[in-house]
């Protein structure tokens, strides 16, 4: 953890530094990066699930009965495509019940200001978990304009995952959404004057669906 009042937390674990390493080499082909980004977002699922409320039950053993536990309240994970799609195996690899939404952005290449173009989102928003997933928080506007459209459908309980942050990124969203807990895999250094973060890891999307040979 960051500290106590940002609520940014920084997931620290030896087989994430290992596979954030490939992710960051310039040579990792698109397949391997999608595979290596599931097995990322499952240690992230792992860290972020831990914060779901459970409740008591009974539950009748071979031998006898006694307490066991279920998960207390419904979880909804929404990628923002399309990069985000890169980490929903992650979570319903743990979660198979948790509902999924979508919500299409994309920043434009000149203002560096998210654009939503699409939106298929579950009800029930008001009263689930819901955990947005975006593996680049770079400028902050996309995961920005995430929240507030699921806000404005009734959303109140949030967490951001991400694999990669910017300070930018973090400050940015930390402004318009003190009450959603971040977590990440790393924070970098900085964005340049294209939005890129440094030393990053090139466009996740493009790397993830081999769309394109660019690496920035």
């Amino acid at each position: 953890m960051l500290d106590g009042v940002s609520q940014v937390t920084v997931v620290d674990h030896p087989l994430l530094k290992r596979d954030l390493t490939i992710l960051r080499r310039i040579e990792t082909p698109h397949g391997l990066f999608r595979n290596t980004l599931s097995d990322i977002s499952t240690i992230l699922a792992y860290e972020v699930l831990r914060t779901l409320k459970v409740k008591s039950v009974r539950v009748l053993t071979p031998l006898e009965e006694t307490e066991g536990f279920e998960l207390d309240e419904e979880v909804i994970v929404v990628p923002i495509l399309r990069a985000g799609l890169g980490m929903i195996d992650g979570f319903v690899r743990f979660l198979p019940e948790a509902r999924v939404g979508h919500l299409g952005m994309y920043r434009d290449e000149k203002t560096h200001k998210p654009v939503d173009y699409y939106a298929n989102i579950p009800g029930g928003l008001d009263t689930a978990r819901v955990i947005v997933v975006d593996p680049m928080l770079a400028t902050g506007g996309s995961a920005t304009g995430a929240i507030d459209y699921l806000k404005r459908r009734g959303a109140r309980n949030f967490l951001f995952v991400c694999l990669v942050a910017a300070p930018e990124g973090i400050e940015r969203l930390q402004s318009a959404h003190p009450d959603v807990p971040i977590f990440t895999a790393t924070v970098d250094r900085e964005l340049d004057e294209n939005a890129y973060i440094h030393p990053g890891l090139g466009d996740a999307g493009d790397r993830i669906f081999g769309t394109s040979e660019k690496t920035q």
